[in-house]
Parts: structure tokens; sequence; C-alpha cells
């Protein structure tokens, strides 16, 4: 008999658990949801999903720190969405002043006056390079969007693939066993879901 993949979905406030915890449901992992570091422990994939205010999320995500660095340097597969993957940089113009989990190095900065903020609805990504998390997506494939704030990484070659509202940013990143989307896949119809069957199937 085929063991379901395990994933702890972490709650610290940020919101939208239900639609990432349906679909991994409906796509057959062995979900948990989690608002207390130590359960963590014993993960065997961790997602980090997220809307809303980077201060108010980092106020409660910033004691999640240590276990999240152990579980992802004995190489856990971790995703991070929206939000989730902000929080994995070192700040936020947001919020200037409070840290983040600085697991990359770089910053969030804002979209420019002068655009629709935020921005929300389908837009397509331009792959770079290809991940197990991008098995079988097309090269030009749309996904659903919701923010305001995208990740500037120090490092480039962490960028997977970059979408294009008034500047081209990332909208994939990866490293290893961390990957992160600025999408929402829960919210992309087929193509969003194959993306988290990638992952499971780490």
């Amino acid at each position: 008999m085929q063991t379901k993949p395990k994933v702890m979905i972490l709650d610290y406030g940020a919101g939208n658990l239900r639609s990432i915890t349906r679909a991994c449901l409906h796509l057959g992992a062995d979900v948990e949801v989690t608002s207390e570091p130590n359960g963590l422990e014993n993960s065997k994939a961790i997602i980090l999903p997220g809307v809303g205010h980077w201060g108010d999320a980092m106020g409660k995500l910033h004691e999640f720190k240590g276990i999240l660095l152990e579980k992802i340097s004995e190489g856990t597969p971790f995703l991070g969405i929206c939000l989730g993957i902000q929080t994995l940089f070192e700040y936020s113009e947001e919020s200037p002043t409070i840290k983040g989990l600085g697991i990359f190095k770089g910053k969030c900065i804002r979209f420019h006056e002068g655009l629709k903020i935020p921005h929300m609805g389908w837009n397509n990504i331009k792959i770079i390079k290809k991940i197990p998390i991008l098995e079988d997506i097309p090269l030009d494939s749309y996904f659903y969007f919701v923010h305001s704030y995208c990740v500037d990484p120090v490092d480039k070659e962490i960028i997977v693939a970059t979408t294009e509202y008034g500047r081209e940013f990332p909208s994939i990143i990866a490293k290893n066993n961390v990957f992160a989307t600025q999408f929402h896949p829960e919210k992309s119809g087929k193509v969003g879901l194959k993306v988290l069957r990638n992952f499971l199937n780490l």
C-alpha cells in the first residue's frame, strides 16, 4: 500500500490556510496544520502559505525561525507561497525595521506608483530553469497572483521563473530543497495543482 505524502502547513496567523489545506487533501496528502514550532519537528514536508502584512506576519513567524532553518538544512522539502516567499528574505519595504527569516539575502520591494496595486488576477510566468516542481508545466503557464510587493534576491541564480507587471519580477525561486512561489498554486486551477502535486511527490 502506497504511503500518503505527509505535509505540515504552518499557521502563523497570516491566513489562507483553508484553500491550501483543501488542495493538498484533494491531491491525497496527509495534511496537518500547526501553529507551534515543535509541531514541525517530525514533518516530512513544510508549506509556508500566507497573505497580509509583513510586520504582522513576522511578529509570529520569528519563533519558527530556528526549527525552519534546522528542517531546511536536513533537506526537508519546503514550499513558500505568496507572503511565504517574501518572508524568506531579509526585510521588506512594507515594514523596513522588521527582519525577515533571512534564508535568502535580499529584500521585498513595492510595485511602483502608476500600477494598479495589488497585482491581482491571472498572469503568466516565464520559466528560466527546470526544477522538480515544474515538471510537465508548460513554459508560458498562467497562475493567480495577489500581492503588492515582490522579492529582489541578491543571488539571481535562485530565480527560476519571472513575471511581468510594470517590471520583471521573480515569480518562482528555488535552491536545493527550498521552493517558493509568488502566485497561489492552490488557486490556479489544474496547472497550480500540478505544481503542488510535483512538490508532494518530492
